[in-house]
């Protein structure tokens, strides 16, 4: 270069199409890029299937007439589970998922209470299931399918009466 010719300082092009100048000869190239994206946009959240079946689990707990969740098997499994010092309730219990990068869909299975009209308990539970994992994940729910395995009869919680007679 002869020492009538100027360095013209480089131009950088946005993948909007603006232009900025990195002011190279001036001291001012670090090496560094302009980012135009807002820093909340940038890389990818992934949510482990877990998360959803507890958020759903809870959500369909939350509604009125619903008494348990799960199957007959995973009921029994869980009572004995609850009943041990320290344990906590399983809120995934009758809870299944699929979770997708932008979309969920669930399964769960329920308990619900005597006298309760079934319809309107299924259309509260999957209400509150949408409302929770959308606001909670930011996931888009495609369905709830809901299974009612069994009705809560009024005293169906008392112990069975014990047979004391000696044989």
């Amino acid at each position: 270069m002869t020492a009538t010719q100027e360095q013209a300082p480089a131009r950088r092009t946005h993948a909007n199409g603006t232009g900025t100048e990195t002011g190279l000869g001036t001291g001012m190239g670090t090496g560094r890029t302009e980012v135009t994206e807002p820093a909340g946009t940038r890389g990818r959240t992934a949510i482990a299937d877990a998360v959803v079946v507890k958020i759903a689990g809870r959500a369909a707990r939350e509604v009125p007439g619903v008494h348990d969740m799960g199957g007959g098997l995973s009921r029994t499994l869980g009572a004995v589970r609850d009943r041990v010092p320290g344990g906590r309730p399983q809120l995934g219990r009758g809870v299944k998922v699929e979770v997708g990068e932008r979309q969920a869909a669930v399964d769960v299975e329920l308990v619900v209470e005597y006298g309760v009209p079934v319809p309107d308990v299924a259309r509260d539970v999957r209400e509150n299931v949408i409302s929770a994992v959308e606001r909670i994940t930011g996931l888009e729910v495609v369905e709830v399918n809901i299974a009612v395995t069994d009705v809560h009869l009024p005293g169906d919680d008392r112990d069975e009466p014990v047979d004391t007679r000696v044989a």
